[in-house]
């Protein structure tokens, strides 16, 4: 018997000592796969750039866990580009330069992200953007991709499902007119193009088309503008600081429309929810995610968990389903293409993600011949019922409802816009 208990133990130090070896084994070690990007984590991206740093970190927290990228350890090298445009090619310069990172990625949004391609190119490195609208149309880079599910036809179908809408309620409010309001950046022009494809296809007769600086401030004289033609719906492509500044003029003015309002960006984010609160009420824009129960792709409420933990007390977004599971998932796809080639060789790493479908947080991700997406997957929402600036009044996705695609559909549209409650 005390020879048995001797053989029993012996098994288990083996057993332990087999493990403990493991883990030191696949404990990443040697120097660091470096990973490069500029991020908009001051300036009036900041509101969503933060929210996607954060998901990137927790993403570099989870990979080193599980043994690194090709057993090395993984380092984010990242600079705040401060949301302008003209830092953004001195940035990915020092990146590629300087630092001599292995791997890039854009930062967050179009408007900073079309400057960083041609320094990519030129460096010829594989390089994916994170909500970058149609970077790649000029370049036809063969090593772009982009993590921004708008499929092929990217500038036509980020408001396909609000001309839809306008389509379908045609008759019934007389529908005739529209009026135009853009932002003159990258992201709100391109977005513009292909409203002026859809609209045409409604049938609709454009009263009023402007662009607006980006550094406009005061609001009212354009919503004024609007109003003085008249417009049956209003349609605007506008970035987060000027959505805000908008909504609010639309409110304070009493905008009398019969639809509203587009491809707004910001609303979708948290903290402009809770400053905004009723006053969204009756606003048709779109969205890339929420937590409806077809949406919750496996991994993706987990990973929401940890990075609202974390968010806690940090003044990024405090629930990130905007933007932070998109950012977590551009460098799981990233992080594939290493592993699977066994290699940080550019050309493998692009003809990896071009040829492979990649099961990640925000679901099936695989991409075209652009590097867009092969087939849309975004939604069109309205903003309703909305009563106070409550957090918990926009958890888990209340507030929104998906209007469009039907397989995401979750109510019907509160029309007029002039009559929503505010």
């Amino acid at each position: 018997m005390f020879r048995g208990l001797i053989r029993a133990f012996a098994a288990v130090a083996t057993i332990m000592l087999v493990a403990s070896a493991a883990a030191v084994a696949e404990a990443p070690s040697g120097p660091p796969i470096t990973i490069g990007f500029s991020m908009p984590l001051t300036g009036g991206l900041a509101v969503n750039g933060t929210s996607g740093l954060l998901a990137m970190q927790i993403w570099a927290e989870d990979t080193n866990q599980k043994g690194g990228l090709l057993g090395r350890p993984v380092k984010l090298v990242y600079y705040d580009d401060q949301t302008n445009p003209s830092l953004v090619p001195g940035i990915y310069t020092k990146l590629l330069d300087v630092d001599k990172v292995d791997l890039v990625v854009s930062a967050y949004g179009t408007n900073v992200t079309a400057p960083a391609l041609p320094v990519v190119i030129q460096h010829n490195k594989t390089f994916i953007g994170l909500f970058a609208m149609d970077v790649n149309e000029e370049f036809r880079y063969p090593k772009c991709f982009s993590m921004l599910p708008v499929g092929p036809d990217p500038r036509a179908a980020i408001s396909e499902g609000f001309f839809e809408i306008v389509k379908a309620h045609k008759e019934k409010l007389g529908l005739k007119t529209i009026a135009l309001a853009v932002d003159d950046g990258e992201a709100t022009r391109n977005t513009a193009d292909g409203a002026r494809i859809n609209l045409k296809k409604a049938g609709l007769d454009v009263v009023y088309d402007k662009t607006y600086p980006p550094t406009t401030t005061d609001f009212t004289p354009i919503i004024r503008a609007i109003q003085a033609k008249n417009p049956d719906i209003v349609y605007i492509a506008s970035y987060p600081p000027d959505s805000v500044g908008l909504i609010r003029a639309m409110h304070e003015l009493g905008l009398n429309t019969k639809v509203c309002c587009g491809t707004m960006t910001g609303p979708q984010s948290t903290s402009i929810k809770t400053s905004l609160g009723p006053m969204l009420n009756g606003i048709i824009t779109f969205d890339f995610w929420l937590p409806a129960p077809k949406l919750r792709f496996p991994g993706v409420m987990e990973f929401l968990q940890r990075y609202q933990q974390q968010a806690a007390g940090k003044g990024v977004d405090p629930l990130g389903y905007y933007l932070a599971p998109w950012a977590y998932a551009d460098l799981q796809v990233q992080g594939e293409a290493v592993e699977e080639t066994k290699s940080l060789d550019q050309d493998k790493i692009a003809d990896y993600i071009r040829s492979h479908t990649f099961k990640t947080v925000i679901g099936d991700v695989e991409f075209g011949e652009k590097g867009e997406w092969k087939q849309a997957r975004l939604m069109t929402v309205q903003f309703q019922n909305i009563t106070s600036t409550n957090l918990d009044d926009f958890r888990d996705g209340k507030g929104e409802v998906v209007l469009w695609p039907e397989q995401y559909k979750a109510g019907e549209p509160i029309l007029p816009y002039s009559a929503v409650k505010h």
